[in-house]
């Protein structure tokens, strides 16, 4: 009954890129979301490996300050999104004195990890509460 967040901001890919990259991922076990993003081609993917690892270490930390037993196979990808962050403006020089304007984007991407226990705990809950 493990739950982590992991979360990384200001990335330099852009948020229409990285949501074909986390739709990939979503609801899929952990040790298989690092899989596919270890061999998917997309850019994207490099950032969003690294933070499925980081929320599997924060797994790990949280299960041992609770004093809980944790096997990382159960640990499955409750929920990721990727929110579009700042955007870096900049002007490219164009003929006849002009500026063209170009547009660096950046995201915010967030990976929450959980074991299915809690999942269907929180499942009860919903409908208890309606």
């Amino acid at each position: 009954m493990v739950e982590s967040i992991a979360r990384v901001r200001h990335i330099r890919v852009t948020p229409q890129k990285a949501r074909r990259v986390v739709a990939l991922i979503k609801g899929k076990q952990a040790e298989e979301a690092l899989a596919i993003l270890k061999f998917a081609q997309q850019s994207a993917s490099d950032p969003i490996y690294k933070l499925v690892e980081s929320a599997i270490a924060n797994a790990r930390v949280k299960a041992d300050a609770a004093g809980e037993y944790l096997d990382e196979r159960d640990l499955f990808v409750k929920n990721a999104f990727v929110d579009e962050g700042t955007t870096l403006k900049r002007f490219q020089p164009r003929a006849q004195g002009r500026a063209f304007q170009i547009k660096k984007r950046t995201s915010h991407i967030t990976v929450q990890l959980a074991t299915p226990e809690l999942a269907e705990a929180g499942a009860k809950n919903k409908k208890a509460s309606k």
